[in-house]
This record gives C-alpha cells, sequence and structure tokens, in this order.
C-alpha cells in the first residue's frame, strides 16, 4: 500500500481500454473511443484503485499495466493501457486505433508536447516488448494480440545521435 506520495497536485490516472476486433486494435471507454481521467488520492496503489473501476464497469481486464507517466500543468498523469475482451464493451463506442510518431525528448529533457495518441502509441510498443519478454504477460494475450501488436516495435533513443 502507497504511504502517501510526495507530489504537489493533483495524481490523475489516464486509462485506455483496449480490445481486438478480429485482427484490429480499437479504443473504448465509458466516455466513447477516448482515453478517460481519473483522479487518484494518496490512500491506494494507483494499479488498484483503476483495476477496482474497470471492473466495476466492465468485468475484470485481461490485462492492466502502467506504462508512462507525465507532468501535465501540476498534475501527474499515469497512463495505463487496459485490455479487455469483446464480450466487455457493454455497447460502449469504439473506433480503430491509429498509428502516432513518438513524442521525443532530449538527453535530459521531456518532450515539449505529448499527444494522448502519442501515449498509447508508446503504451502499445510497450506491450509488444512485453508479450516477448515478461512471461505474465505473455500468457494473458493470445496468438492474435501478438500478431495485432507484432508491427508496434520499440525504436532507439534518437536525441543522441
Amino acid at each position: 500500500m502507497v504511504q502517501g506520495w510526495d507530489v504537489e497536485g493533483p495524481v490523475r490516472a489516464e486509462i485506455f481500454m483496449i480490445w481486438l476486433n478480429g485482427d484490429r486494435l480499437e479504443l473504448t471507454g465509458p466516455d466513447g473511443a477516448t482515453p478517460w481521467i481519473v483522479q487518484l488520492d494518496d490512500a491506494e496503489h494507483p494499479v488498484e484503485v483503476v483495476e477496482r473501476i474497470v471492473s466495476g464497469l466492465v468485468g475484470e481486464p485481461i490485462l492492466l499495466h502502467s506504462t508512462s507517466w507525465r507532468r501535465d500543468g501540476s498534475a501527474v498523469i499515469l497512463s495505463f493501457v487496459v485490455v479487455i475482451g469483446p464480450e466487455q464493451l457493454a455497447g460502449m463506442a469504439t473506433a480503430p486505433i491509429r498509428r502516432a510518431e513518438l513524442a521525443r525528448s532530449g538527453a535530459t529533457r521531456a518532450p515539449a508536447r505529448i499527444g494522448q495518441t502519442q501515449v498509447l502509441e508508446h503504451g502499445l510498443r510497450h506491450l509488444a516488448w512485453l508479450v516477448q519478454d515478461d512471461a505474465v504477460v505473455a500468457a494473458r494475450l493470445s496468438v492474435a494480440w501478438r500478431a495485432a501488436l507484432a508491427n508496434y516495435i520499440p525504436e532507439p533513443f534518437r536525441s543522441l545521435g
């Protein structure tokens, strides 16, 4: 259990709920095909909060993974990719996920701007790596998921080149 965070300002969870529609990855959520933002407090671990909220909405996710964090004004945003099955859509709107260029940083500086499509791209590349390297993720994602993630290839750090 987290015993309080040393963060001034709000901490938010940004939840990208994704599912596999045939061979295509799609984004969904209670507000439509968009990530949703949840305010967190320091009483619970962020992963536990996201798991509880998603489970209450659609049932237990197939996979829940924290992929990144960033500042947004005075807030810290923790990004999560949540994998659900097609039977869990519960009538929510859904849309295909489009590829995006990654937000690029300097050697010691964060990117000047990070958009949500870039965060999702990063998260999917992260999952593509984990499905090859992490036994828990590999056990949770099917062969069809592996195929859908196959083109999400991590790229090298470019700022020093």
